[in-house]
């Protein structure tokens, strides 16, 4: 029987500390032979699961690592067990999460090594088909169920360690000597699809033209774009050569593999150093650099800087704003491209605490806004089942965390970020065959005051509807919960906060024009409005949204249990410049969650 209690079980991800010490900051490469056997149960369980869905005796699937020192470990463990059950495995080393995920739509499926975001001890798997993303909820609690009664045979070291001796040395020599010719593969196949994602064309003739189209327009706008890569996964992947190749300038930092500089977690206090090298880069007169972006270990995340003109100076965007940008820039983008549709549909699919920003832009673009819980499978799910309902979701993601998945792509992927905003900055024409998407906006939301040939950064972040939110690495919006039973705590919460709300609604109406809330809670790919009864969320999210006296949302209050990490999130969205009222509201959300958590 093997202990999996400090083993983190998601649909987002398994992770857990794997160095030997068991310290979150350890950089030390071998993981122990009890973690080594517990890699090995999880990937004796994907082999079953995979041999089983496909009905294939000797399924294709794709393995790859991020740049974490106990990444080669693992992936031993998982390629000798794989092969053992003749899955056979095309292993391509270092690979960014959209890269390997891309790739594997050719195969039947994919492990990824990672751990995203998390401290450099950290690792994990990510498991996957073809579809081009992680597995469903619903599938991977398969999976966890299969794991977990692995572990608790008496044997299960002994037994997975049996299991890993049968697979052949020489099989094991030809996947590790193919791995450059694989790597080479995946590379080319994720460039020719990233290239259709961004211009939203299936041709290569199309695909070229619309390139040939941004390539003369960055060439009239002069565009230079910086990277802090912080030795993740995206060191080895397409950026360099691809934004070169669209005639973007280029620029690197901490850009060897492995090399991880400073904290993995693409938050503000990370982008300091992308922002330093934009101001460094700046004043030796690299004028063309006006973006800049730092993406996370596994290279599916990245959040952006760009040059303020004014103040002469790098400045740092927040994950809220940078989805903001994101999705502005893909509605434009997409009413573009159905003008001549009239049963175009636009939606947006976004996690529950994405801000209410992303409504407010919608709105503007008649586009529905849908809900999921947090988790990228359980967004990527909900735009699925969207499609199949008529709407055309080009753009979701999880605002909460920044960054963007574009369809047809299923994962996050710092390009695409970039991307939808070189789009709204370059693609500024007067001919009707052309898009100018910043110009267009401004005339829907009533900024054209802003409409100018000379435009920047500047000028388009002033025209975005403005919100305060609480960010998702503010220490305020981290708690450490005693309850276990998250059912029970909301309960606790509900009965809190409706004495609260007695006591409290009168100033709240007074101070901040708060007259009325409902409750709604998200489960997998299911949001339920205006609850009675907040425990079925569950381990869910839960929000309270505030109403004005005009009956439109002014503000929310959201909690849910981390699925990746031990600890609870909280957070609040605020309408308006009113960092006071946020503040108010996410004390308020705190002092309640202690009362309830105690009860």
């Amino acid at each position: 029987m093997i202990s999996i209690d400090d083993f983190i079980l998601s649909a987002s991800g398994w992770r857990k500390v794997f160095t030997v010490s068991g310290k979150e900051e350890d950089t030390y490469p071998k993981i122990g032979n009890t973690n080594t056997a517990l890699v090995m149960l999880a990937a004796e369980t994907f082999a079953e699961y995979i041999c089983k869905k496909t009905g294939k005796t000797n399924p294709v699937v794709a393995c790859g690592i991020d740049t974490r020192p106990t990444g080669p470990s693992i992936a031993d463990a998982v390629i000798r067990v794989l092969t053992a059950y003749n899955v056979v495995v095309k292993y391509i080393g270092i690979v960014a999460a959209p890269e390997i995920m891309t790739f594997s739509t050719k195969l039947d499926g994919f492990v990824y090594i990672s751990a995203s975001h998390n401290p450099v001890g950290h690792n994990g798997l990510k498991f996957g088909l073809n579809d081009g993303g992680v597995l469903p909820g619903s599938e991977n609690v398969q999976l966890i169920e299969s794991f977990k009664q692995k572990c608790a045979q008496p044997d299960a070291e002994e037994r997975i360690t049996s299991v890993a001796k049968q697979c052949k040395p020489i099989d094991i020599d030809t996947i590790y000597m193919e791995a450059l010719a694989v790597k080479k593969d995946a590379i080319a196949t994720y460039k020719s699809f990233i290239m259709q994602v961004i211009s939203a064309c299936q041709t290569p003739e199309s695909v070229n033209e619309f390139f040939n189209m941004l390539r003369a327009k960055a060439a009239q706008n002069k565009i230079g774009v910086v990277c802090d890569m912080n030795g993740s996964a995206r060191t080895l992947s397409i950026d360099k050569a691809f934004f070169e190749e669209c005639g973007i300038s280029f620029y690197a930092i901490n850009d060897t593999p492995g090399q991880i500089a400073h904290a993995i977690i693409p938050e503000p206090e990370n982008l300091v150093h992308c922002a330093k090298e934009m101001e460094r880069l700046h004043n030796e007169g690299k004028a063309d650099i006006i973006l800049g972006y730092m993406p996370d270990c596994d290279g599916d995340r990245g959040n952006i800087v760009y040059w303020d003109e004014i103040e002469n100076k790098a400045k740092i965007l927040k994950a809220q704003e940078v989805f903001s940008l994101s999705v502005l820039s893909e509605l434009a983008f997409s009413q573009w491209i159905h003008r001549n549709n009239k049963n175009y549909k636009p939606a947006v699919v976004v996690n529950g605490p994405t801000s209410m920003r992303i409504d407010a832009i919608a709105s503007f673009y008649n586009a529905s806004v849908f809900r999921a819980e947090v988790g990228e499978a359980n967004v990527v799910n909900l735009a699925r089942q969207k499609r199949s309902e008529g709407y055309s979701v080009r753009i979701l993601g999880e605002g909460s965390n920044g960054g963007n998945i574009t369809h047809p792509e299923a994962v996050r992927d710092p390009i695409n970020t970039i991307f939808s905003l070189i789009k709204l900055y370059v693609l500024r024409s007067d001919q009707a065959d052309e898009p100018n998407l910043f110009h267009t906006w401004c005339q829907i939301s009533g900024n054209t005051t802003e409409i100018s040939d000379t435009f920047s950064f500047r000028n388009i972040l002033k025209t975005v509807p403005r919100y305060v939110t609480t960010g998702v690495s503010d220490k305020r919006a981290i708690m450490h919960i005693t309850t276990q039973d998250h059912t029970h705590l909301k309960k606790n919460f509900q009965i809190e906060f409706e004495k609260e709300w007695n006591l409290k609604k009168n100033n709240l109406q007074k101070k901040y024009d708060i007259c009325s809330y409902t409750a709604i809670t998200t489960n997998g790919t299911v949001e339920k409005k205006d609850i009675d009864d907040f425990s079925i969320s569950g381990r869910g999210g839960l929000k309270i949204v505030f109403y004005d006296s005009k009956e439109t949302p002014c503000a929310f209050m959201w909690m849910r249990g981390s699925g990746t990490e031990p600890v609870f999130r909280i957070m609040c969205d605020v309408k308006g410049l009113n960092p006071d009222m946020e503040s108010d509201l996410i004390q308020w959300e705190t002092s309640m969650l202690k009362t309830a958590d105690s009860q």
